[in-house]
């Protein structure tokens, strides 16, 4: 079993910090990049130079669409694949199937699912979607049962509490099958990852508590006869010296306006996601001095989720230090990482040309794409 690096596609903008991009909500005054197409690019091109396997591009009413932005890059780039962030709630299973087809077409087997189930009624709500909570994983069922049917046979007939289809079909099966990326902790989730899900993705709590959920969803997926990959998503700071990284998040914590982050964490706090709940629970909604109060465990670093919706995590350290977090987590089961950094473009380099080449060395990453 071996380690996979994933990037991340800033398609709500870019800065130096997360002060400039807060994500998934608008305190952010300004965004020093606009995420253009032409910046966009810049970012993609770093992530294939670099080796990353493939770059996860988000959803949502705050960002760019993914499926737009993400074709448009297809060609500027050859082997880096796309991760594509969308929600059940927004397409049908079999349009989603149907794009997927003609994505690989022109992408040469490039496109990769993230199936995003929607953690707020606020922001679901903006899209048409009334569902509660519980109900958004029953629907994400059906449509992943759907598509992957659509995928093996076509022909689908389906009868469920939330999809009713006959003869759902593409107009031909895929070359490449896209791998189902699936995310969420709660009980309403974990069955459905079990079920459908290719690669379970959580944000980056500490390993312990990774691990446990991991051998949860193996006895879950081994009941249904199926074995699952896992996932997490952090951001990274890595540097040659520890000392110089530690120096970036205290740079990224003394930029923190107290009074957004108050504002953040009271936005944050009416999340209805188990995952996001996990995120703030590592951190108050004070700013402390140092910024290594909020190390949660050696290496990790909670200060991300002061401001920022999702991931709230970053591993900070030297390259031998984030790469001895990394085999941690890859002890208890994690293959596949999706990272990031402010900005994404120059933080592509940090990781291709210092943390990469230390994972080879430790003999756990996985080859370059083909």
């Amino acid at each position: 079993m071996s380690v996979t690096l994933n990037w991340f596609l800033p398609t709500n903008g870019d800065g130096r910090s997360v002060v400039d991009r807060p994500h998934s909500n608008d305190r952010a005054v300004t965004t020093p990049r606009e995420p253009s197409l032409d910046y966009l690019a810049q970012v993609a091109r770093a992530a294939e130079a670099n080796g990353f396997h493939a770059v996860l591009t988000p959803t949502g009413s705050w960002c760019e669409d993914a499926w737009i932005a993400t074709a448009a890059l297809i060609g500027a780039t050859s082997k880096l694949k796309f991760l594509v962030a969308f929600r059940p709630g927004t397409i049908t299973p079999t349009l989603a199937a149907q794009m997927a087809v003609t994505y690989q077409k022109i992408s040469g087997g490039r496109l990769m699912f993230n199936i995003v189930t929607g953690g707020e009624s606020a922001e679901q709500q903006r899209f048409g979607d009334w569902l509660d909570h519980d109900q958004r994983y029953e629907r994400t069922d059906e449509f992943m049962e759907i598509v992957s049917s659509i995928w093996a046979q076509g022909g689908v007939d389906f009868d469920g509490a939330h999809y009713k289809t006959r003869d759902a079909r593409a107009f031909e099966q895929p070359a490449v099958v896209p791998p189902l990326y699936f995310g969420g902790n709660s009980e309403a989730a974990l069955p459905v990852a079990a079920r459908r899900a290719d690669v379970h993705l959580t944000w980056g709590e500490v390993p312990e508590k990774v691990g446990a959920r991991i051998e949860r969803l193996r006895e879950l997926a081994a009941a249904e006869g199926r074995t699952l990959e896992f996932g997490v998503r952090a951001h990274v700071i890595t540097r040659d010296r520890s000392e110089d990284a530690w120096a970036v998040a205290q740079r990224f914590l003394e930029q923190m306006d107290p009074e957004e982050v108050k504002a953040s964490q009271k936005h944050l706090a009416a999340s209805e996601s188990t995952a996001q709940k996990g995120m703030t629970e590592l951190h108050g909604d004070t700013v402390p001095e140092r910024a290594r109060d909020l190390e949660v465990h050696p290496g990790l670093w909670a200060g991300v989720g002061l401001l920022r919706g999702g991931a709230g995590t970053a591993f900070v350290g030297s390259h031998e230090e984030v790469a001895d977090l990394i085999e941690q987590y890859h002890a208890v089961g994690v293959e596949h990482f999706i990272l990031s950094g402010y900005p994404h473009l120059e933080e592509a380099y940090w990781v291709g040309e210092g943390l990469r080449p230390e994972l080879a060395r430790r003999g756990i990453l996985a080859p370059d794409p083909a």
